[in-house]
C-alpha cells in the first residue's frame, strides 16, 4: 500500500519503520523542529530522523488544517494515512482523501483514555491492563470506529517508560496487521461506547506534585505513571524531591517486617523511619519507602547511594 506516515515522537517510531518494511511509505508528516537543551539548538523529531535515514520525503506544517495542505496530500495519492502521535487534528477534508481512510494507532484499551497521555494515566489510574488500539479516524479526539486491539498486563512496579516500549512495539506489529485485513476487507469495525469513555489529559509539572494524604499506594502509581516526566516531586527542606522509584508498605508490614515505632502522632509526609534500603514517609495511608530520589541539584541515584553521603532527618515533613 501507498502509505502517508504521521506522526512525532518515539513512540511512533516502530510503526514507522515496520511500515517502511511491508509497505511503500511514500512521505511522512511531522511536527516542526523545536529547539531543546541549554543551546536552545533546532532538533528534529525522532520520526523525522528516520525518514530522513530511509531518504523519505519529510514535510512539517505548523498547521496542517490551514493553507494549501489537503491539495498536497491529494497529490501525493494515498492509499491509507496512519497516524500515530502526530500532534495535530485533521480536517475531515484530509481524513476523506485516501481510500482507505486514516487509521491511527492509540496507546489505550479504547474509549478508556482518549487523549494526549494515555500510557501515563493508566498507571496513575492503578490499570493492571492496558494496550493499543488501531481506529479509523474521524473528526472527534480519539472517537473513531476500533478495529483491532492487543493487551499488555501492567505490573506493580511498571513506570510510564517501561509501558511505552512495550506498547510502541505492540503497536507496530498490531498496524500491519490493521493495514493487511484492511486490504483484503476482513476487518469488523466497532463503535466506541462514549458513556464509558475517559480522557488523559496531557502532563505537566503541577500534576507531579505529590499530595501526602493520599494513599501510599495512589503516591506510588503518581511515581511509576510520571517516569520519566514529568517527575513525581515533593520539597524537603526547601529542596526539590524528585522521586522516580517507590515501594508501597501497609502499617501493619512496615511495623512487622521493617521496624515497630509508633505511628498515632505521625503527620502525613512525615519522615519516620530511614535505613540502609531506603526512606519511610507517613501517608493518609500506609507507608512509602522512597528508593530512588534526586535532591536539589545532586544527580538521581539509588536512595541507598544517596545516603551513604548525606543525612535525612527522621521527623522532617515533605512539603
Amino acid at each position: 500500500m501507498r502509505v502517508l506516515f504521521m506522526g512525532t515522537p518515539e513512540f511512533a517510531v516502530k510503526t514507522l519503520e515496520k511500515c517502511i518494511e511491508h509497505h511503500e511509505v511514500i512521505a511522512v508528516f511531522t511536527q516542526p523542529d523545536k529547539p531543546k537543551g541549554r543551546g536552545n539548538k533546532m532538533t528534529p523529531s525522532e520520526v523525522k530522523v528516520v525518514a530522513q535515514n530511509h531518504e523519505i520525503p519529510v514535510y512539517q506544517p505548523i498547521r496542517i488544517r490551514k493553507e494549501d495542505w489537503p491539495i498536497q496530500i491529494r497529490a501525493l495519492q494515498p492509499d491509507v494515512i496512519v497516524v500515530v502521535a502526530y500532534g495535530q487534528i485533521l480536517s475531515q477534508e484530509i481524513l476523506d482523501i485516501p481510500k482507505y481512510g486514516c487509521i491511527n494507532v492509540h496507546a489505550s484499551l479504547l474509549p478508556k483514555y482518549r487523549g494526549a497521555a494515555p500510557i501515563n494515566w493508566a498507571i496513575v489510574k492503578g490499570e493492571e491492563v492496558s494496550g493499543v488500539t488501531t481506529m479509523q479516524m474521524d473528526v472527534g479526539l480519539d472517537t473513531g470506529d476500533m478495529l483491532l486491539k492487543t493487551e499488555v498486563a501492567i505490573d506493580d512496579m511498571m513506570t510510564a517508560q517501561e509501558l511505552h516500549d512495550i506498547l510502541s512495539l505492540k503497536g507496530a506489529d498490531l498496524l500491519i496487521d490493521t493495514l493487511n485485513n484492511l486490504q483484503n476487507g476482513s476487518l469488523i469495525k466497532e463503535k466506541q461506547d462514549n458513556e464509558i469513555s475517559t480522557y488523559a489529559m496531557m502532563l505537566n509539572k503541577d500534576l507531579a506534585k505529590i499530595d501526602w494524604n493520599k494513599t501510599a499506594k495512589e503516591i506510588h502509581n503518581q511515581v511509576r505513571g510520571f517516569n520519566p516526566w514529568p517527575v513525581a516531586h515533593t520539597s524537603i527542606m526547601g529542596d526539590v524531591l524528585k522521586i522516580y522509584k517507590t515501594k508501597p508498605w501497609s502499617r501493619e508490614s512496615f511495623l512487622q517486617e521493617v521496624v515497630s515505632i509508633p505511628l498515632e502522632q505521625a503527620h502525613v509526609g512525615e519522615i519516620i523511619h530511614v535505613n540502609k534500603t531506603g526512606i519511610f514517609v507517613n501517608t493518609g495511608e500506609g507507608i512509602l519507602r522512597l528508593d530512588e530520589i534526586q535532591v536539589g541539584s545532586n544527580k538521581r541515584m539509588a536512595t541507598q547511594a544517596f545516603l551513604l553521603g548525606h543525612s535525612i532527618d527522621i521527623g522532617t515533613v515533605l512539603e
